[in-house]
């Protein structure tokens, strides 16, 4: 089926995990893609996997915190292509820790990526997207409904994001732009083995538990569906939705469970 057939997609962090499979899925329902992120020699692999599909992808080297990248990146868009439809702000990562051994530095990191390269990414893209009532997909998490001791870096810039597209979904929902919040739990993806720096480490282990991980491309479809529909959120897998409707209905039993089992976030991936 191709819901996206003569339309141009813009992915942030495009060079691995749900970013990577995102591009593929949206390639294969008829976009063209445009990939983003700091790992170029990573985007130009995937560029040449999706143009192989007989699609077109434009590669931009573009990091969401430095101010004028993701202005350079849609020049680059409309020279290639005239016009963005979709607008993925997929890139992230996590900073765990607890609080007194985190800096106010790491807090800031944290925001300066998930939450003001969110705000970048929206801001760069949005007269494109009212130019074609196009859709902006914002790539939230379960913790932006459930924080967990040890992970209040990370669960503050999902809140945050969460609360920018409830915004922006009422603000922009006259204009003709739709706007998803997409809420994973744990998928297939490199963020658990990021260290609070921002540096992938490459030897750190997954560490969720392997029945709870789906695998990208599976989430990709279930989020690209969504966006399709124009659907205000959706919430990828079947742990994510009883998290979410739990702590909608009955804060009380996450509460309970998360003291009782002595659950926390991760460890930070380090150096081996």
């Amino acid at each position: 089926m191709n819901r996206f057939a003569g339309q141009v997609a813009l992915i942030t962090g495009a060079s691995a995990g749900i970013g990577a499979a995102l591009a593929r899925e949206l390639a294969r329902q008829g976009a063209d893609v445009v990939l983003l992120a700091r790992r170029q020699e990573r985007l130009t692999a995937l560029a040449a996997e999706i143009e192989r599909q007989h699609r077109r992808a434009l590669v931009v080297a573009a990091d969401v915190t430095v101010d004028g990248d993701l202005e350079r990146a849609v020049d680059a868009a409309h020279t290639a292509f005239g016009k963005l439809d979709v607008v993925v702000a997929n890139a992230g990562f996590g900073v765990v820790g607890p609080i007194e051994r985190l800096t106010l530095d790491d807090y800031r990191r944290q925001f300066e990526t998930n939450v003001f390269g969110v705000l970048r990414t929206v801001r760069a893209t949005l007269a494109a997207l009212k130019a074609t009532r196009g859709r902006l997909a914002i790539i939230g998490s379960v913790a932006g409904y459930i924080a967990s001791p040890g992970g209040s870096p990370y669960a503050m810039s999902k809140f945050a994001v969460r609360g920018l597209a409830d915004a922006l979904r009422l603000e922009l929902g006259p204009a003709g732009v739709a706007v998803t919040l997409v809420t994973p739990g744990y998928v297939e993806s490199e963020i658990r083995r990021v260290d609070n720096t921002g540096v992938f480490r490459e030897a750190a282990p997954e560490s969720a538990p392997a029945f709870l991980v789906m695998p990208a491309d599976r989430a990709a479809r279930q989020i690209v569906r969504a966006v399709a529909r124009r659907r205000g959120e959706v919430v990828v897998t079947a742990h994510g939705k009883v998290g979410v409707f739990l702590q909608r209905h009955a804060p009380w039993i996450i509460a309970a469970t998360m003291r009782a089992a002595g659950l926390k976030a991760r460890p930070e991936p380090v150096r081996r």
